[in-house]
């Protein structure tokens, strides 16, 4: 009996505690816990139809991209509402707004069937009805009949008022009966507060924010656009808190960036049928870019006027597009990014900046300081190794030249003037041959991988890291061939991309290391940093000292003496690389290249012991080779000299 005794006092001081280690930890540990789980089953909470996204602004602190608010009518379905009762706010809504909202004919049909059963019905014959009764047709075959038979006669007889409120109906009863439907954007102040004086039920207003670009179409395509729903690729974000009607950045920054630039909805309460607000809809991060838009508008307005200069003048009916960028080579910040495509009949431009990271272009001999880099590291040549400028002939193979008889010529002399003589021996020397005349060399993909791996660590073939969503890295030849070998020497075989050739001439800047290319600085909320974008190394090119030296020395070369000799002014200490490639293009969209043409690019830096500026100048298609004339544009080289000018005047 005791025995029982003492475990009924065991037992009940055991339950006893439990008791107090809940009360405890509802009263203490997770009250908040508590509470907000009873406030979410017994209160109903509505988001609201937008929130404003970050700003983004360039370094000095100009707003790139901004908000703009925009009045808004939203309709919330209250519990119990009837259709008569929805029927009548689309009228009210109709009126209110002058009827300048036209009705959906298409839909016209679909309102009618609500609206107006006993006329419906009546379409359906009592065989009809018998057969859906007998489970012979489906209710969607016999609504399809009910549907097939509402003729314009039918719909006349809805009057005006009913057709436009249609238009409304339609919008309130669009998607989830849960989500808050966006009725009217924009609405004038006037409009905007008659309809809120009429408290119709379920609407209510707010204000939706909607991007604003002070300067227009100025890096447009690179900062990206804005979804009105979620896309079906972005579905994972429902995961995140999204809901289906929200607004995600889906190209350029804005996608990219996406997790910092996202505002916080208003938050409203549902009470007695009525949203009450709860909290106010909050401002995302903002996104601060190395863009300087001092520089980025001047480089678009000396683009503008050579390009259109360009298109005046012989053989430049296939050229349409340029592009200029420009970085710090110490930090891999862009400073400007600019890609235009002139419109030949009013010589108007279109932003296509966002084309630097995706499309692949045959750039010619501005690869030159990295094949010299093949040679060195290959032990081809050496520092002052010459040779005579010449042609090389191949078994069964046309002659390749350099673009004129350059004479005895050393390392840096190939550089200056563009020798693809030179180059030629070297990518021989790679694949294990010393050149004679008419010789068979038989090369293997490894050759061409020696070239292409050097040049990777470049930046050349390779993606920069670039914070820019879907970035490629150019388009790889899949033949195997000398003349091929020979061709990828001097920048004639594999395509490379606009941010690659930037990536690359800033590795020669900074001695061999290749750093991330990178748009966005920092992120900040309230004017204080939250975040830096750091400087990152990607890879240090394997390769001495004294030959990166040597390269820079034939860079300063041909700005000084070479090819280069008229991109820059004199004083600035530049080096760089001109390239001229040409190829075939398809004009028609027949898929058959039927134009011959040259296309132009340039890379620089300067000034080279100390440098500021590292910047890429492309122009494809400039000239047409089968043109009435042998005239040849100059639109790269007076691009690049004007914006030089104007980076190093001061």
């Amino acid at each position: 009996m005791r025995k029982k005794f003492y475990f009924l006092i065991i037992l009940i001081s055991i339950i006893f505690g439990i008791f107090l280690y809940r009360t405890y930890d509802l009263m203490y540990v997770k009250h908040d816990y508590y509470v907000s789980l009873y406030d979410k089953i017994n209160n109903i909470y509505i988001k609201g139809a937008s929130a404003p996204r970050g700003r983004i602004l360039d370094i000095k602190g100009k707003v790139i991209v901004d908000n703009l608010g925009v009045n808004t009518i939203l309709y919330h379905k209250p519990n119990s509402i009837t259709v008569e009762e929805e029927i009548e706010i689309a009228k009210k809504l109709s009126y209110l707004t002058n009827y300048s909202y036209r009705y959906d004919e298409s839909k016209l049909k679909d309102f009618f069937m609500i609206i107006k059963k006993d006329i419906v019905e009546g379409l359906i014959t009592d065989e009809e009805r018998k057969l859906y009764n007998e489970r012979k047709i489906t209710k969607e075959e016999l609504e399809e009949l009910k549907k097939e038979r509402i003729t314009d006669e039918v719909l006349d007889t809805l009057t005006l008022e009913e057709k436009y409120a249609s238009y409304f109906y339609n919008l309130m009863n669009d998607g989830y009966y849960y989500d808050n439907k966006i009725i009217l954007k924009e609405v004038s102040e006037e409009v905007y507060a008659e309809i809120l004086e009429e408290d119709l039920p379920g609407i209510f207003g707010e204000i939706a924010w909607v991007r604003y670009y002070p300067y227009e179409d100025t890096l447009k395509s690179l900062l990206g656009s804005i979804s009105n729903s979620l896309p079906e690729d972005k579905k994972d974000l429902l995961n995140k808190g999204y809901s289906l009607t929200d607004k995600v950045g889906i190209s350029g920054l804005e996608e990219y960036y996406e997790e910092y630039l996202r505002g916080e909805k208003a938050v409203y309460k549902l009470e007695d049928g009525k949203l009450v607000l709860v909290s106010p809809a909050s401002r995302g991060n903002d996104l601060v870019l190395e863009i300087d838009m001092d520089i980025q508008l001047k480089v678009e307005e000396i683009m503008k006027k050579e390009m259109a200069q360009a298109k005046k003048v012989p053989n430049t009916e296939y050229y349409n597009e340029s592009y200029v960028l420009i970085a710090n080579p110490k930090t891999g910040g862009i400073v400007a990014s600019t890609g235009l495509r002139i419109n030949d009949k009013d010589l108007g431009y279109q932003d296509v900046t966002i084309n630097i990271t995706k499309n692949a272009y045959t750039v010619g001999s501005i690869v030159k300081g990295a094949s010299m880099a093949v040679g060195y590291q290959n032990k081809v040549i050496d520092i002052g190794s010459t040779m005579l400028d010449s042609c090389v002939k191949l078994n069964f193979k046309p002659a390749k030249c350099s673009w004129t008889r350059l004479g005895v010529i050393n390392d840096i002399d190939a550089l200056a003037q563009s020798s693809n003589y030179y180059q030629f021996i070297i990518a021989l020397g790679v694949a294990g041959y010393k050149y004679k005349y008419n010789m068979d060399a038989p090369v293997k993909i490894e050759d061409f991988n020696k070239y292409r791996d050097t040049f990777a660590s470049f930046g050349l073939g390779n993606t920069t890291g670039i914070d820019l969503p879907r970035e490629t890295s150019g388009l790889k030849g899949n033949i195997v061939a000398p003349d091929l070998l020979m061709n990828l020497a001097i920048g004639q075989y594999d395509l490379y991309t606009p941010l690659s050739l930037l990536q690359y001439m800033g590795t020669i800047a900074n001695k061999g290391v290749r750093l991330k290319l990178r748009l966005g600085h920092s992120i900040i909320k309230d004017e204080k940093v939250i975040e830096e974008n750091p400087v990152t190394e990607l890879n240090k090119v394997d390769l001495e000292e004294k030959y990166l030296n040597r390269i820079e020395e034939g860079l300063v070369a041909v700005m000084n003496s070479g090819t280069g000799y008229y991109y820059a002014p004199r004083g600035i200490k530049a080096a760089g690389k001109t390239g001229t490639s040409e190829s075939y293009i398809d004009i028609n969209g027949d898929g058959r290249n039927d134009a011959y043409v040259i296309s132009n690019t340039f890379a620089m830096y300067a000034p080279y012991d100390d440098p500021k500026y590292v910047m890429v100048v492309i122009s494809p298609n400039t000239s047409n080779l089968n043109g009435k004339s042998s005239y040849q544009s100059g639109v790269n080289r007076l691009i690049a000299r004007e914006i030089n000018d104007y980076l190093f005047s001061s």
